[in-house]
């Protein structure tokens, strides 16, 4: 029996995993053309344009937009979904600090759901006991790429008159019973930050299937002007006349065309994820100490940003998951333990650092973040979750066996991990 290369043994891998991001000359012509075009802002620029009316297509929705980053994107939502002082926004604590300060920035109060511990998404059996009379919207956050449980997240919206809108930041071409992931609630918003299956580097996007939202979004993203009407005549000082709240949230024509070059090359990324997820899925469910994600029937297609799976000490000789975590990367395979901590346990929410957002907190004195308890996910951060790259699932069926070899020989000599 071969050693743990954590006490010397030859590692089962000792290449690398695909390297992010993946581009190529098309790509680097693309960001040329703008460049060489002078026109590298969206508002004299039509690259920008092209790319929210491809990737609205791609994605299902009647109407998207283009703006800055993810973060902004889900501000934007909120703000136009009518969110106000004080109201308060379901949330669930796993997931980027973004989710829940968006809703701060909002001069609105996230509450944190609890997630259900076999997905990792926000668990629907736990929402209702949440809601107050201050309740005007939830906020699932379709994690790692998979579909949340929309079925009784609109249920439930629509028997307490709430907004629904979808975080799917990591939801690029995923689907619910063969819709698109964004274009079910009210609104929907993306990421195409660094890490993202497809990325500028930065950039976000909205997505809704309701027209006056658009023309809302479009307006807070381009400093409160508004768009004329079709077959109405502009007047010369319109874009000096600011009806909104808004700000400069608008896309670069420069990451429009990276994106819209990029955007050709997803679909087979999203099939060769999907498929590597499902045999690791197989294989590792084999192990014993292993539990990968469970799959519900609504997910009609998952596109894959992390692959998550969980880690029982009991089948592994009773060691900690960072031993675990140590002795696997020792072979190659780049586990992470993903978020280390819920978010209401961020210094942010226990110490309530809103900036400037605190107007609704002195009508609150109940409002302790340190009181809140979501035991799965305190489960996940603590010693249960563990996370492989969406770059390290565009690998080849070679390099999923190995990552399935390295967990079975970490498996058998656990007693020695």
């Amino acid at each position: 029996m071969s050693t743990l290369a954590l006490h010397g043994g030859n590692p089962v891998r000792t290449k690398p995993f695909p390297r992010w991001p993946v581009f190529s000359r098309a790509d680097v012509r693309a960001v040329a053309r703008v460049i060489e075009s002078g026109l590298w802002g969206r508002t004299t620029g039509k690259v920008v344009a092209k790319f929210e009316e491809a990737f609205a297509k791609f994605q299902g929705a009647r109407h998207g937009l283009a703006v800055v980053n993810g973060t902004t994107g889900l501000r934007l939502a909120l703000i136009a979904a009518g969110i106000r002082e004080g109201d308060e926004v379901i949330v669930p604590p796993y997931t980027f600090l973004a989710s829940a300060t968006a809703v701060v920035e909002s001069n609105a109060v996230p509450v944190f759901v609890d997630i259900d511990p076999e997905t990792y998404n926000l668990d629907p059996r736990l929402i209702e006991a949440a809601i107050t009379p201050r309740t005007r919207a939830i906020m699932p956050v379709h994690f790692a790429g998979r579909a949340c449980d929309m079925e009784r997240i609109l249920a439930i919206a629509r028997k307490h008159n709430l907004k629904v809108i979808e975080d799917a930041c990591h939801g690029w071409g995923g689907r619910w019973k063969d819709k698109g992931l964004g274009c079910i609630g009210d609104l929907g918003v993306f990421s195409f930050q660094s890490s993202k299956n497809l990325t500028a580097g930065e950039g976000g996007f909205i997505t809704t299937q309701d027209a006056d939202l658009l023309e809302t979004v479009v307006s807070l993203h381009n400093c409160g002007r508004l768009r004329p009407r079709p077959g109405a005549s502009v007047a010369a000082s319109a874009w000096y006349e600011h009806h909104l709240l808004g700000g400069n949230h608008r896309m670069t024509e420069m990451q429009g065309a990276l994106l819209l070059s990029q955007l050709k090359r997803l679909p087979k990324q999203i099939a060769t994820r999907e498929a590597n997820a499902r045999y690791l899925d197989r294989e590792l469910a084999k192990i014993p100490g292993i539990r990968p994600m469970r799959r519900d029937a609504f997910v009609t297609r998952d596109s894959c940003h992390l692959y998550l799976f969980r880690y029982d000490p009991a089948g592994f000789a009773g060691k900690p998951r960072e031993r675990f975590i140590a002795a696997m990367q020792a072979e190659g395979i780049p586990v992470s333990p993903g978020y280390p901590l819920p978010l209401y346990k961020q210094p942010v929410f226990l110490q309530k650092q809103f900036g400037p957002y605190t107007g609704w907190t002195h009508s609150r004195p109940d409002l302790d973040y340190g009181k809140v308890r979501c035991p799965a996910c305190e489960k996940a951060c603590a010693s249960e979750g563990l996370w492989l790259s969406q770059s390290l699932l565009l690998g080849s069926r070679r390099d999923m066996e190995d990552v399935v070899e390295a967990v079975a020989k970490v498996q058998r000599h656990a007693t020695k991990m």
